[in-house]
């Protein structure tokens, strides 16, 4: 390894939350033996976008390092189902469901990942072999009261709402795949602490040297508010266009920019206190947002594509061009007209009614070019009109 244990350790801490126990992890990299680095994924949502993104860049960083990732489908654990951060029982997949998924999340990690430093790992292959008495030794390594500590557990019983006993396996299985794969460290978010602690405990009582843990946050999405998810349109898919990608990264606030770039970015931590730097003293924000949204474009891409989505966003952005695949929409109405609010939620061009009149309040929309300021503003039935809703979504719509 050519850097020293202590660049180590400050280019694995950089945009996470927490490090547990960074002492330990100092004496494993003492060893000079490359780390086994633990992350799982439940292929639930096979949809990868820059939230799960954060947890992925800190482990292509850790290869960069040398160090072996461990990318962990938890084929087995998701017919169980994870409660974790939500206070009721999530469905259980099925094995086919299960497979396919993983197929998806392993096509889309290696945008972001080293192959040959990847082990792509099923915890199907241990647990399967495991009998009703394995299990049934497994479940007597942890307490109910301690595994009533884990927050939406408690939460859940407080409120007398049921916890099934198969619920209590998941921590537990989630914990003996670190035993499997002697894990020297593993990957989480922060809703996933009490799981990777339980792979600490697991390891302990196994006889194993115990693996560090290493928590990312979870990124906002690009309303600077909540969490990016899919379900609350506020989200980057890395399988979506490279001018959907780069006209999405543009929209962010300048202030949330830095913390996109603080989690995404591959930049040195030099590189990015220069820019920031930079920007204090009067460069404007916008230059460095471009070049960190060409960095997400190629890498998804590459740098052909990056170079296409700055011209098309330019072109229709800074000289007011409509973009040439405007999706047509039509839309059905009941009566003779329609109120634009209503119409620019049928045409899906905003989340909600609420949100529409936010946007018009804001000055967000415009129909034909033109700006429109009236919320009680009615559309008439066969018109066919050019929507732009903030600066990245435009539709021909037609009312019928």
């Amino acid at each position: 390894m050519n850097k020293t244990v202590s660049q180590h350790i400050e280019i694995i801490k950089y945009g996470s939350h927490e490090l547990l126990i960074e002492q330990e992890l100092k004496t494993k990299l003492d060893s000079g033996k490359p780390l086994r680095v633990k992350a799982g994924f439940d292929p639930t949502a096979p949809d990868l976008h820059l939230g799960h993104a954060v947890l992925l860049n800190k482990l292509r960083q850790l290869q960069d390092l040398g160090h072996h990732v461990l990318f962990l489908i938890g084929d087995f654990t998701g017919m169980i189902g994870d409660p974790s951060g939500k206070n009721a029982t999530r469905p259980p997949l099925t094995r086919e469901q299960v497979a396919e998924n993983a197929q998806s999340y392993t096509t889309q990690v290696f945008k972001i990942l080293h192959p040959d430093q990847t082990e792509i790992v099923f915890n199907s292959s241990w647990m399967d072999k495991l009998n009703a008495a394995d299990l049934i030794r497994l479940a007597s390594t942890y307490t109910v009261a301690r595994m009533l500590e884990r927050d939406d557990f408690e939460k859940r019983y407080r409120s007398k709402q049921p916890i099934a006993i198969h619920e209590f396996l998941y921590p537990l299985v989630q914990g003996y795949d670190s035993v499997a794969l002697k894990a020297d460290l593993e990957l989480g978010g922060t809703d996933q602490k009490f799981n990777l602690l339980m792979g600490r405990e697991l390891q302990r009582q196994f006889g194993q040297p115990q693996q560090c843990i290493l928590t990312m946050p979870l990124l906002e999405g690009l309303d600077g508010v909540n969490k990016m998810s899919k379900s609350l349109n506020n989200y980057v898919g890395i399988t979506e266009s490279p001018t959907e990608i780069f006209g999405k990264l543009m929209s962010v606030s300048d202030q949330l920019m830095w913390r996109y770039i603080e989690l995404l970015s591959f930049e040195s931590i030099e590189t990015i206190q220069k820019w920031q730097q930079e920007v204090k003293q009067g460069r404007n924000p916008r230059d460095v947002k471009v070049i960190f949204a060409q960095e997400i474009v190629t890498r998804f891409y590459n740098r052909k594509e990056a170079e296409a989505a700055l011209t098309d966003f330019e072109a229709r952005f800074k000289r007011g061009m409509l973009p040439d695949d405007m999706p047509e929409k039509s839309i059905q109405i009941p009566d003779d007209t329609v109120l634009l609010t209503q119409l620019l939620k049928q045409a899906g061009l905003t989340a909600s009614t609420s949100e529409a009149q936010r946007m018009i309040d804001q000055g967000a929309v415009k129909l034909n070019g033109q700006k429109i300021e009236d919320k009680s503003m009615k559309i008439a039935r066969n018109e066919t009109i050019v929507v732009q809703v903030g600066k990245r979504k435009f539709a021909k719509v037609a009312v019928i």
